[in-house]
């Protein structure tokens, strides 16, 4: 980016256009155009709907040399630092964005939250972080360095971080901490609400033998409550429209595709003709004894 002025270059990579944004983070944030935002101190590191850039907090007085250290090919795009005590914010920005709405994948999701955790990892940032608001790079407040205009694929920056051992196992997602944040949130919100809304389904359709639009509806229901709960827990929650998002995702998925809601009574007699059947073979499996036994009694005495 060095042949760009500093205003250029964050355009390139930072897209909300009307940011929670503050000046002193004590006294609140607030929605404000983008001309406005960039003003101040703190602004939203993303828009509601998507994710394009990946910021770790590092809270080291060497932030910067951790941020560059040991990385030539996988380089932050901007480190932001505090002069006052070095810490930063390092970003990378995406080549393509993640949608978080409604209708997202959660695979790419829980991905990105993967390699934000690794990226976490690589600098030992700060585990509490939630991703929500950063330093503003264009504000004289921070000494903000620019470090490529390269946009990462999020492969590419898994195969680094796996190369210097700090993606997180496969197992992360079923084992990681009872309050994650940034992307992970999303990803903990969607899989806990998600194993709450099969058992509630299959109380909801017993009401009737085929689904109605009243079951639907208290279905949806019951989801968004259990996500707003699940929201609320955290210190920094997500927006409201993301957590309304994961509910109509989860709720969309179940009425759609759950055989367990869309022909709950073809599922209720399959099992119950399965479990008839399963006890069947084991008593006639107790019987074949008893009837040789019989036999060969009958055989003797003749």
């Amino acid at each position: 980016m060095a042949t760009t002025t500093v205003d250029e270059q964050w355009e390139q990579v930072w897209l909300p256009r009307w940011p929670l944004a503050s000046d002193d983070l004590a006294a609140g944030i607030y929605r404000m155009a983008r001309p406005s935002a960039l003003g101040v101190r703190y602004i939203e590191v993303n828009p509601q709907a998507i994710s394009n850039l990946l910021v770790v907090d590092c809270d080291h007085p060497d932030a910067a040399m951790r941020a560059v250290w040991d990385r030539h090919d996988w380089l932050p795009n901007a480190i932001v630092e505090n002069p006052d005590n070095g810490h930063a914010h390092a970003v990378w920005a995406l080549e393509a964005a993640i949608p978080r709405t409604e209708y997202a994948h959660r695979k790419p999701i829980a991905y990105a939250a993967a390699v934000t955790e690794g990226l976490r990892r690589s600098v030992d940032g700060d585990a509490s972080y939630a991703g929500l608001i950063t330093k503003n790079p264009e504000h004289p407040a921070w000494n903000t360095t620019w470090c490529t205009d390269h946009l990462y694929r999020l492969a590419e920056l898994d195969t680094h971080l796996d190369a210097a051992g700090l993606m997180p196992a496969p197992s992360w997602r079923r084992t990681r901490r009872r309050n994650p944040v940034g992307l992970g949130r999303n990803c903990a919100i969607f899989e806990t609400a998600r194993t709450w809304a099969y058992r509630d389904a299959r109380r909801i359709r017993q009401r009737h033998e085929y689904p109605t639009a009243e079951d639907s509806a208290d279905l949806h229901a019951v989801i968004a409550s259990t996500v707003e709960a699940l929201n609320a827990g955290y210190s920094e929650p997500l927006p409201a429209r993301e957590a309304a998002g994961i509910a109509a995702s989860i709720h969309r998925w179940i009425t759609h595709r759950f055989y367990g809601w869309i022909d709950s009574h073809t599922v209720n007699e399959a099992t119950f003709s399965t479990i008839q059947s399963y006890r069947g073979h084991k008593g006639a499996g107790k019987a074949r004894p008893r009837a040789r036994r019989a036999a060969s009694i009958t055989d003797w005495e003749a």
